[in-house]
């Protein structure tokens, strides 16, 4: 008997939970009117016919399914968290250790970007596969020299990746060759022996007793004992032909038509002249102390007291290192202005897109709030705030902030607003003259259109009207007039 007592108190307590007017889900952006059936913290339905959204929560955070026109949001947090539409799917998976995407044309998975495969639809037959598994394994398909393969560190092509042309190796470190823009390098017994080839280029070294190579009217290098001597000429097909000259610690110069400097010793004291013999900057225990100046830039650094740069278009300042630092950009289409204390401790940036008419401005303080207003100027208040002051993108918003937000804010100029707190334990929407609030599931209130509605116990007892009648609920039944 007492199974069955409770077994009819569950479906009454599912069956009162019937639609009401509203729309809230974490809470969503105040909007159009739709139903909503909860029963915290067990699961939360919100939906919005006219907009086209849905939203169904489990368990708080932990599952998500939201239905926004043709964009689908599935979570299961923090394992999984997953994003698509008619063009396109991608898949968080413990962000941020793996992730997938897929397209029409083709799809990318990663973990720990340690583990990569593409894979390409477009413009052939069948499908082009690039795998890697750094730095053990790597395959892919050139244009020009079709699939290659590497295993690390036995035997191995790679063409086109790493900033080189090729790459080839055997038994790595016992010999290995890449090439970048005609230029040959082949190495033995990495790094101790090497020879360079090309077009009117050769050189060699011996590391770190002695190397040099040259192409003839672009470069000269040598080196002994490195890194305490190196001597370089280069960009001698260009109208600033550079040459520099190493003893380090104790000795560092470099000379071209436009710029010339020495440091003594190598890197704290020195000082940088401009073509005219102008002093263009002064280091003084570099990079501590320093002062640099030139028609389009200027720096003054006096860490850890004072620091600013200013350049074209942006500029920095510190206060104190680290306690305060500002950050400036100005251009004719966008602007940002940053400010921060103790690094990440508190922020503040706000940004702007004139030519656009656009505008959004983001603040935190660790670990209590995070605050943003969108291009479309509705405000959002979070708290706490865990990482967020230090990393908010769409993986921290999409996979982990939901897990520690208690409190969620969100209203926009026109007086529309949405509260939750413990994940709609309590929760309230305000839209225009319409209004709708509850603490689940002792008391909520609905009212709207000249209608209200105030229950207890999800309608247990309850008191409605609107413009035609009154209605009284005791024990879920209704009695009108």
């Amino acid at each position: 008997m007492k199974t069955l007592c409770v077994r009819v108190t569950l479906c009454l307590l599912l069956i009162s939970a019937l639609p009401h007017g509203g729309r809230c889900a974490e809470p969503p952006r105040p909007g159009a009117a739709g139903d909503i059936v909860t029963l915290w913290p067990l699961f939360d339905y919100r939906s919005s016919p006219a907009t086209g959204f849905a939203n169904l929560s489990i368990l708080g955070p932990l599952f998500k399914r939201e239905q926004s026109g043709t964009t689908t949001k599935t979570a299961l947090r923090p394992l999984f968290f997953t994003l698509s539409d008619d063009a396109r799917s991608d898949t968080d998976i413990l962000y941020p250790l793996a992730s997938t995407g897929s397209t029409q044309t083709g799809s990318d998975t990663q973990v720990l970007k340690l583990y990569q495969k593409h894979v390409d639809r477009v413009g052939t037959d069948h499908e082009r596969n690039e795998t890697m598994l750094f730095p053990f394994y790597i395959s892919g398909v050139s244009d020009t020299h079709g699939p290659y393969t590497s295993v690390f560190p036995f035997y191995g092509d790679i063409y086109g990746r790493f900033w080189r042309d090729e790459y080839h190796y055997a038994l790595f470190p016992l010999y290995g060759r890449t090439v970048k823009k005609g230029t040959t390098s082949t190495n033995y017994l990495y790094p101790f022996f090497n020879s360079v080839s090309g077009d009117q280029e050769s050189g060699f070294h011996i590391w770190p007793l002695y190397g040099s190579s040259a192409k003839e009217g672009i470069y000269e290098k040598s080196f002994a004992l490195w890194p305490i001597y190196s001597h370089e000429r280069s960009g001698l097909d260009t109208p600033n032909p550079t040459e520099s000259r190493n003893l380090l610690p104790f000795y560092a110069s470099s000379r071209s038509p436009q710029q010339t400097s020495t440091h003594i010793p190598w890197p704290l004291c020195g000082v940088v002249r401009d073509s005219e013999g102008k002093v263009t900057q002064r280091d003084i225990l570099w990079p501590f102390w320093m002062t640099a100046s030139t028609k389009e830039s200027s720096t003054e650094r006096w860490l850890p007291f004072y620091a600013e740069t200013k350049a074209k278009g942006n500029s920095s300042r510190w206060l104190m290192w680290p306690l305060y630092r500002e950050q400036a950009i100005e251009s004719a289409n966008f602007r940002q202005e940053k400010t921060s204390l103790l690094y990440f401790l508190f922020s503040r940036s706000d940004e702007s897109w004139p030519q656009a008419g656009k505008e959004r401005a983001r603040s935190t303080l660790w670990p209590l709030y995070a605050w943003k207003r969108d291009e479309d100027r509705v405000r959002t208040l979070s708290m706490p705030a865990l990482v967020e002051p230090v990393i908010w993108n769409d993986g921290v918003e999409n996979n982990w902030a939901p897990l520690w937000r208690l409190f969620i804010a969100r209203w926009d100029d026109a007086g529309n607003n949405a509260v939750s707190l413990l994940w709609n334990l309590y929760w309230q929407e305000r839209r225009g003259d319409d209004l709708a609030w509850e603490l689940s599931p002792l008391v909520s209130y609905r009212s709207s259109g000249g209608s209200s509605d105030f229950r207890l116990l999800k309608g247990l007892f309850g008191y409605g009207t609107d413009k035609e009648r009154t209605t009284l609920r005791v024990l879920w039944i209704p009695f009108g007039w």
